[in-house]
């Protein structure tokens, strides 16, 4: 009793250092950028806006939006690359193994290449349209059989379909280059210039989705002991990847629908997490999305140091950190599950 509650006071307290460190994250994106501020302005801005302020427009039009898109984003990836990892038992499983990053791209690009949409919420749904098809269509292909859904059946469909449409996406491409421009920043992921309007139409879906992940705990520790294990304890596994399924289409699509393809968010959380406070997802999940937030935000604002007044897109920043971390895993074989 007494190692378990100190257990759980130093997971408490790992707790509250990444609370910390993601507010630190987020008053981090409204302090810095090409824009010189103070702290006063930060302050004013939500206790005594003054429109004719320029620096406080900055903040609550620019930099506002961008350090809540990154903090939704970024823990939307992360608790979904932390239920990929555990529905397959892959360490190296993430969001885009469903092909769901493929799937919105593509649908992107056609809606700007064939449909010449120039609305960022109609190119956003239509991300989410194809993030969804494809995240359905991998669900399809990988319980095809006698045996039904299995983790490799599932990894082997998302390759497939993400060669697939990425193929297509090159195609379309080709055929239009004067397209490959419009959509570079969704290729290379971005929440540069996105507001909060996007956010709120497919806000309530990543709300249940999110909130449904948080009471899975208990279910994923006893799915991690093994498939044949959790039958044996009466659980229904077939539902719960479905559940699993449905959360990580609803998180990574809405994630790739307004930013792009912001790689590797998915993978480096759940490891880092998992090194820190253990596999107990009940734990893991929420914590994820804290830690996921904190990524995310810190990433935009290094982009946008770095070459300042240009930016970097953020989804380079995160391939940046990421591509070490996955050769890495992929080297030693970090942590499963």
């Amino acid at each position: 009793m007494s190692y378990l509650l100190k257990t759980n006071l130093s997971k408490i307290i790992g707790a509250a250092i990444a609370v910390l460190l993601f507010l630190s994250a987020f008053l981090s994106s409204l302090y810095f950028g090409q824009t010189a501020i103070v702290v006063d302005d930060i302050v004013q801005a939500f206790t005594s806006f003054n429109s004719s302020s320029i620096n406080q427009l900055v903040i609550l039009e620019e930099r506002l939006p961008r350090a809540v898109l990154g903090s939704v984003i970024g823990a939307c990836l992360a608790i979904a690359g932390a239920l990929m990892q555990a529905l397959t038992g892959n360490p190296l499983a993430s969001p885009s193994i469903f092909g769901i990053n493929a799937g919105a791209l593509f649908f992107v690009v056609l809606s700007i290449t064939l449909f010449s949409f120039t609305s960022l919420v109609q190119i956003m749904w239509m991300a989410l349209l194809g993030a969804t098809l494809a995240g359905v269509i991998v669900f399809m292909l990988g319980s095809l059989g006698r045996e039904g859904m299995t983790p490799v059946k599932v990894v082997l469909a998302g390759a497939a379909i993400s060669a697939l449409f990425s193929s297509m996406t090159q195609a379309m491409l080709v055929l239009d280059e004067n397209g490959l421009q419009q959509v570079l920043f969704w290729l290379t992921g971005s929440i540069s210039g996105r507001s909060l309007d996007m956010l709120y139409p497919i806000l309530p879906f990543i709300v249940v989705a999110v909130g449904v992940s948080m009471f899975m705990g208990n279910a994923l520790n006893v799915f991690a002991t093994g498939e044949d294990v959790a039958k044996n304890l009466g659980q229904k596994t077939t539902l719960l990847k479905i559940a699993i399924g449905v959360i990580v289409i609803i998180l990574a699509g809405s994630s790739v629908s307004i930013a792009g393809a912001i790689g590797f968010i998915g993978l480096v959380v759940p490891h880092i997490t998992r090194g820190i406070f253990g596999p107990d997802h009940r734990w893991l999940i929420p914590l994820c999305a804290v830690l996921g937030a904190s990524l995310l935000v810190s990433a935009d604002v290094v982009a946008r140091l770095l070459i300042m007044p240009q930016e970097i897109p953020v989804g380079i920043m995160t391939a940046l950190i990421g591509t070490p971390f996955f050769i890495y895993i992929a080297r030693y074989g970090l942590t499963k599950r």
